[in-house]
């Protein structure tokens, strides 16, 4: 589950496409207005209604829904089965982007702008339904190439471009801890996130990349997300799309 960037290979700008139809149950998911960030736990005993929803986001055309699970609350007894130190670490970088120290669970960020609890269906419908993306991702399949341009927008400023992948669903018993004797569904669970590469404003960016080798035997899908920074901290969202396979 690291953060480092992508190997040659995937970035794959000068690789040739291979001609194989498209798989018929895959579906791309364009023009979002929301990247929702869900920072959660199976330990945590407030987490499974912040969880339902994020299930019901990811059901949304215009949401990419994700769940980064973090380790802080393994201690209590039952080890999360996703978790992992650098999800905790992201959602510390996004509290100090914002000034404060104070992380919690559940905890949804949207856009990169907001933090809510996860757990308060209004606060979150408001958050999402106020949110709103200015920079299209545009994504389009030849074959086993996925071909992603994200075009230049002169009155934005610079920002990195991320692949996320993630399982598209999972269930879990979890045996201990807060949450033990349940049987829990999870969507979206992010299990890795890597730089593609830089997106200039002025002259837009544009990626390659080898299908089976980002998604793997496991990865249900991947979102690639443009997203900001400031002194080194993730910043704005400024545009999102998401594959599901």
């Amino acid at each position: 589950m690291a953060t480092n960037p992508l190997p040659t290979a995937l970035l794959g700008l000068a690789v040739l496409a291979i001609s194989v139809p498209a798989a018929q149950a895959e579906s791309v998911h364009l023009r979002p207005k929301a990247v929702v960030e869900l920072f959660t736990s199976q330990g945590c005993a407030q987490c499974p209604p912040a969880d339902a929803m994020l299930t019901s986001l990811a059901e949304r055309g215009d949401v990419v829904a994700l769940a980064y699970h973090v380790n802080y609350w393994d201690y209590i007894g039952w080890e999360d089965t996703f978790g992992d130190q650098s999800f905790a670490d992201r959602q510390r970088a996004y509290a100090k982007s914002w000034g404060s120290s104070r992380i919690y669970t559940p905890q949804m960020v949207v856009n990169g702008a907001k933090g809510v609890v996860g757990s308060r269906r209004d606060e979150v419908q408001e958050a999402v339904d106020g949110a709103s993306l200015p920079l299209p991702v545009d994504v389009e399949r030849d074959g086993d190439m996925l071909k992603v341009d994200v075009p230049a927008h002169s009155s934005l400023g610079n920002a990195t471009v991320w692949l996320v992948t993630y399982l598209d669903r999972a269930e879990v018993a979890i045996e201990n801890g807060d949450n033990a004797g349940k049987s829990m569904v999870y969507t979206r669970v992010v299990t890795d996130r890597q730089v593609l590469g830089m997106w200039e404003a002025h002259t837009g960016a544009e990626f390659k990349l080898p299908l089976p080798e980002v998604l793997g035997d496991h990865n249900g899908g991947f979102a690639v997300v443009v997203q900001q920074e400031r002194k080194g901290l993730p910043g704005l969202i400024l545009g999102a799309a998401a594959y599901d396979r």
